[in-house]
């Protein structure tokens, strides 16, 4: 542990050894054993490519409104482009932030049997007044995406798993790319910049612009700041790593307060998850571990479920009810 709220740890600790990489091993469990959260160093993301994404998102969020309703999410069945402010919902309270979506590139799914959650499938909305935010964000998402491997390989030895039981379990991943940008507030009390929530999935890994606060850690009921460290990543695993190992892992509370006016902060947390018909299977832990699972949080108002695209569209049919009324109505009516 260090001087900060959450434990910081060395990804790049993998290649320095047999001994060190146990120790980020056993370091990896432990933080998420008993606190859900961290923060990573060592990912080899480089400051000109930190630098290269904040001014894309920068020049996005400036760019005139016509262009970025343009390509405004209520335009997608597949919950992707841009949300305005206080068009996202948490908890059912209004989110104050506006953000654009990205997820995978693919085809729509046309098959009228598949399952709600194929829905989700489809291509992007991109500004055609910003060409180059494209990409930034696919080689954003393409070094993260090796990341996030390197650290569920690290996972499943760590739980007493084969390196690459996550691999095989996965299939294609579903990824989701958040590019946010957090308004001031004149408020004299603390607004609602995304309420407190656990992610559905099984790994977030979040980008924050540098010395920009406002994002807290709900730990042992307290809620606790998360300030950004240079150079590092706060990493946090979703509902479906819980579910994975019964409670061992623990997804924790989060939520972000958001800044004063004038000041305004910009994140791209990245979501890395199985396919959406993908099932993690439990994990058979070793004996000590499975001693200290705690089962998995029984709460009937968010249910996890074991197949992941369940947990993504539950999560978007709340968060954007305005996209759901108007191309998924038959999915909230059998909800």
């Amino acid at each position: 542990m260090s001087d900060l709220n959450l434990p910081v740890l060395d990804l790049s600790l993998l290649d320095a050894g047999p001994e060190a990489a146990e120790r980020f091993r056993q370091e990896l469990r432990i933080a998420t054993h008993e606190v859900g959260f961290f923060y990573l160093v060592g990912t080899g993301v480089t400051p000109e490519l930190e630098e290269r994404l904040l001014g894309a998102a920068k020049h996005f969020f400036a760019l005139p409104e016509a262009d970025k309703l343009a390509i405004e999410n209520v335009k997608s069945p597949h919950f992707r482009g841009y949300t305005r402010v206080g068009g996202e919902r948490t908890q059912g309270k209004v989110d104050w932030r506006e953000q654009i979506d990205i997820g995978p590139e693919r085809t729509p799914v046309t098959d009228l049997d598949a399952p709600g959650y194929a829905r989700l499938i489809g291509p992007n909305l991109w500004p055609a007044a910003q060409p180059e935010l494209k990409e930034v964000v696919t080689e954003w998402h393409d070094h993260l995406t090796g990341v996030a491997r390197k650290l569920l390989r690290a996972w499943a030895v760590s739980l007493g798993a084969e390196e690459s039981y996550f691999d095989r379990h996965f299939g294609e991943p579903s990824t989701l790319i958040k590019i946010v940008r957090y308004p001031g507030k004149e408020d004299p009390t603390p607004q609602q910049g995304v309420g407190a929530h656990k992610d559905s999935g099984v790994l977030t890994l979040l980008w924050v612009e540098p010395g920009k606060g406002g994002l807290q850690v709900q730990r042992d009921g307290e809620w606790v700041d998360a300030p950004p460290v240079p150079g590092a990543f706060v990493v946090n695993i979703g509902e479906l790593l819980e579910y994975a190992t019964q409670g061992y892992l623990t997804a924790t509370n989060h939520r972000v307060i958001s800044p004063r006016y004038p000041d305004e902060r910009i994140s791209v947390p990245f979501f890395f998850n199985p396919a959406l018909d993908a099932q993690l299977p439990i994990i058979d832990l070793p004996a000590e571990l499975a001693a200290e699972a705690r089962g998995v949080t029984d709460d009937p108002g968010n249910p996890i479920h074991a197949t992941y695209g369940e947990n993504a569209l539950k999560s978007r049919l709340r968060a954007h009810p305005d996209v759901a009324a108007l191309h998924h109505a038959d999915l909230l009516a059998a909800r």
